[in-house]
């Protein structure tokens, strides 16, 4: 086939005048151009992102064990007062209920193998006559600081297995959500530095949410390994008890110490948040399920 014809119209201006040269072979790109743009803008899609593509399987919540703790109030107790085994035998103790726990055995096994050791007794200590050392209202509170026993502190375990969980990025994945989150500490961890050089040191210390909120402060930097199946109004009872609140003057002279390097900035926050009742774990232990594989999946 020849070439394809063009007409282009007289034009009145003379030749000279004209600031562009026209011919059938730009116009044909120009067209083939445009059709090719809009057959393209048409018929051709863009593949989809890997990332966006691919989903991430559900991490494993199923509850392969449940624990209880029971927590009551010793009224007669003062912070200043050494206990011994006192606590657990505390003659006005006052009730405040059990929590039913679910583990994530599945998700993070040395975590949940190493908090049921601690709840049966099984490693050597146990949760059972310690106190609860913080109480961050609308967020959540501390329990399992290891020390002395005479101070209500939990007795450094020595039979758990080393937990290398606290190095692996995939056991930081749940999230802090909403109340009845059970968390390792990790970043909240106030057990004393000469404690934690122990090269037998297991953290045992764990932090439940009290809600109402979720605290987003705490994810990627704690363990989560269970939840609250009963007893979230012993939870919230708990986040209600009255604690200790530094002065905004206090609050600066430590922010200063702690700037200028005095050690004494951290003991003086030692106290902050402590509740002003002595909140303590009277018992603990496992909860036997007759069908565990009954058991159901939270967030």
């Amino acid at each position: 086939m020849g070439s394809p014809i063009c007409y282009l119209p007289p034009s009145p201006l003379p030749p000279h005048h004209h600031h562009h040269h026209r011919t059938c072979n730009s116009l044909q790109k120009l067209i083939l151009t445009r059709r090719s743009f809009l057959f393209l803008s048409t018929t051709v899609s863009l593949p989809t992102p890997i990332s966006s593509a691919i989903t991430p399987p559900p991490l494993d919540t199923t509850i392969t064990d449940r624990v209880f703790l029971d927590f009551s109030i010793c009224s007669s107790y003062f912070q200043n007062r050494t206990l011994g085994d006192d606590l657990s035998q505390c003659t006005d103790s006052q009730p405040l209920g059990r929590l039913v726990l679910g583990l994530y055995g599945n998700l993070v096994p040395i975590t949940v193998s190493n908090f049921k050791a601690m709840c049966t007794g099984s490693s050597g200590s146990s949760y059972k006559s310690t106190l609860v050392q913080k109480i961050f209202p609308g967020q959540f509170f501390v329990a399992g600081r290891q020390g002395r026993r005479d101070k209500g502190e939990v007795k450094p375990p020595l039979q758990l297995v080393k937990n290398s969980e606290t190095v692996d990025s995939k056991a930081f994945l749940l999230e802090h959500s909403r109340a009845g989150v059970v968390s390792l500490c990790l970043s909240e961890n106030d057990d004393d530095d000469d404690i934690k050089l122990n090269p037998n040191y297991h953290n045992v210390e764990f932090l439940i949410t009290t809600g109402p909120g979720p605290c987003p402060q705490l994810d990627n930097k704690n363990i989560v390994f269970g939840a609250v199946l009963e007893g979230l109004d012993v939870v919230s009872t708990i986040a209600s008890i009255p604690t200790y609140k530094p002065s905004e003057r206090i609050r600066q002279y430590n922010d200063f110490a702690e700037f200028i390097g005095d050690g004494r900035a951290k003991n003086a926050r030692a106290i902050w948040n402590r509740p002003l009742e002595t909140v303590y774990v009277s018992d603990c232990g496992e909860v036997k399920v007759v069908k565990p594989t009954l058991t159901p999946t939270l967030p």
